[in-house]
């Protein structure tokens, strides 16, 4: 599973995973899953995450350590 920096992101810009979900496409459950790293998004929605933090999907998603910035 990759690791990811999308429950601080979302607090960040003050979403619920309810308001996540509904921007990128997505179920409030899949945002869940995603957070606690039981499910990688699929690419599409990596995609859809990292438009809407404007954020390349890099510094969102990664597999070992995080990228600084």
């Amino acid at each position: 599973m990759m690791h990811n920096r999308l429950r601080e992101l979302r607090s960040q810009h003050g979403l619920t995973q309810a308001a996540l979900a509904s921007q990128v496409g997505a179920s409030r459950q899949t945002i869940n899953l995603i957070e606690n790293a039981r499910h990688d998004p699929s690419l599409s929605l990596a995609f859809a995450i990292a438009r809407l933090f404007g954020l390349p999907i890099e510094t969102i998603f990664f597999d070992g350590t995080p990228s600084p910035g």
